[in-house]
């Protein structure tokens, strides 16, 4: 039988082992992404960064229904395939495909006809404006295929193949890590180069994850047109509201951006490269907010409410101890980050205002991050979405508006990080709240009837977003990673336990 490895021994030492040990793959993803802004910024055209800035908020806010989907073929089939109903899971997994490709496809047509409507809507003007139009012509028709490929990614993750999914993504990375300079460089195709890199890195990503489906698992069947209209129901109640989740970050960098395209094309591209350098500075603590839940969510079983208090004590001092630390580092080596990718004028002037003052802010990232996974492993995912949209909306746009009339592009950064401050602190505060509830409500239960009566309650777990600003190999990443602390979590104790 499957040990329950994080129900005793010392919290912190598995908070610590899980994220350290599964940083790595996610990190590697955040690291290619850095290197694609990197090979851009060699051409020496300041307006290259600020266009892929622009254009991967447009393309966030389409992988978001692709992540959405795939949830759902995640939630649908581990469920079918717990129940020993594998010809469910795989009727499951055909419908979802079906109908990803198809309302993605209609998507993709309806987002190519209006791309540069788009893209006067997040703020882009002059040749930025052109550069990132070229991008997204590129970009925009492989959504279905990369749609597709999340849904097979979640499916080999579903029968506990959380490696493979993984591998996928990194072979994506890799593709995309080789070709850049291929298509940048030696075949002088510069963005238009970098998207067709992005694009053989989706059809990369399809690729070796339709294979582990089809040929490893045989996950996939024929379509029953009847049975699908029946699955669409329960697809779209999993999928839509794990879309609006992951749409409040790209809907918030969209006001960021419109805010901040009013100082310059030089600011929009000195935050596009501190969107790739923040993943790859913190990336363990994305990888730490999906360590958490397995741990939380085993001690939250095992009725030891005291473990997942002290659990979440001891994440949000992890988090707040590695950013703190790294922040420091990113303070000292700012200037050769500068360096690094060839900034001038106002891109440099914002990446060292960011290193300088706001870089130490995202520790109130880092503690959202691990109240929203305390929210969906104790049955309270709609909290986490509430917490999202609240941070990317009121508590986004009074400030950067007000910051930006006080202090130009510097105060609309610290604008959004001093509304972030304020939605952590509270989902901090409702974090320990909701497991105070549950222990008076476990105290309660145990008085009236036996431990082993008492419901468990489940729920869909909805990762947090990444930053828009990353790519849909460092999404999918993310989804593979939390998927492997899971699986790590039900596996029999071995290096782990005490």
């Amino acid at each position: 039988m499957p040990h329950a490895r994080f129900t005793h021994g010392s919290t912190m030492r598995h908070i610590t082992v899980m994220s350290l040990s599964n940083a790595v793959g996610i990190t590697a993803l955040f690291v290619v992404d850095m290197l694609d802004l990197f090979f851009l910024s060699l051409l020496g055209e300041k307006f290259l960064a600020a266009a892929v800035g622009y254009a991967s908020t447009v393309l966030f806010v389409t992988t978001s229904i692709g992540i959405g989907l795939s949830i759902a073929t995640g939630a649908l089939l581990s469920k079918a395939i717990g129940a020993k109903e594998r010809d469910r899971a795989c009727q499951f997994l055909a419908n979802t495909v079906i109908l990803g490709g198809l309302s993605t496809s209609v998507i993709a047509l309806v987002v190519w006809l209006f791309i540069p409507e788009l893209l006067d809507l997040v703020g882009a003007r002059g040749e930025v404006h052109s550069l990132a139009t070229q991008y997204l012509k590129i970009m925009i028709p492989s959504m279905p295929i990369l749609a597709i490929a999340m849904c097979f990614g979640a499916a080999l993750r579903s029968v506990g193949d959380a490696k493979r999914s993984m591998g996928s993504t990194l072979s994506g990375g890799a593709v995309n890590a080789v070709l850049d300079p291929v298509f940048i460089f030696m075949l002088d195709m510069d963005i238009e180069g970098a998207a067709i890199a992005s694009v053989l890195a989706r059809i990369t990503i399809f690729y070796t994850s339709a294979y582990g489906v089809i040929k490893v698992h045989k996950l996939l069947c024929k379509v029953n047109l009847q049975q699908f209209y029946r699955d669409i129901g329960d697809i779209l109640h999993i999928a839509i509201p794990a879309i609006l989740t992951n749409l409040a970050m790209p809907i918030s960098s969209v006001l960021v951006m419109r805010e901040l395209a009013g100082f310059g094309n030089g600011v929009v591209a000195g935050y596009a490269i501190i969107g790739r350098i923040t993943p790859v500075a913190f990336g363990v603590v994305f990888a730490l907010s999906g360590a958490i839940g397995p741990i939380i969510g085993q001690n939250h079983g095992a009725r030891l409410i005291g473990r997942v208090k002290q659990s979440l004590k001891n994440a949000y001092l992890f988090s707040t101890v590695y950013i703190t630390v790294v922040s420091m580092i990113v303070f000292l080596i700012q200037d050769y980050l500068v360096l690094l990718f060839r900034t001038k004028g106002e891109a440099t002037q914002i990446i060292h205002f960011f290193c300088t003052w706001i870089a130490i802010s995202f520790v109130f990232n880092g503690t959202l991050f691990v109240a929203n996974a305390s929210f969906n492993n104790l049955g309270k995912p709609g909290w986490s979405t509430l917490f999202n949209w609240g941070k990317a909306t009121v508590g986004t746009v009074p400030f950067i508006m007000l910051g930006g009339k006080i202090d130009g592009a510097f105060g609309v950064l610290s604008g959004q990080a001093i509304g972030g401050i304020v939605f952590s602190l509270l989902a901090v505060f409702f974090s320990f709240r909701l497991v105070d509830q549950i222990e008076r409500k476990i105290a309660s239960e145990q008085a009236d009837q036996p431990l082993e009566q008492i419901h468990v309650e489940e729920d869909i777990s909805i990762p947090c977003p990444l930053s828009p600003l990353a790519s849909d190999s460092a999404h999918l990443g993310q989804l593979a990673q939390e998927a492997e602390c899971q699986e790590i979590a039900e596996e029999e104790p071995a290096k782990y336990a005490d």
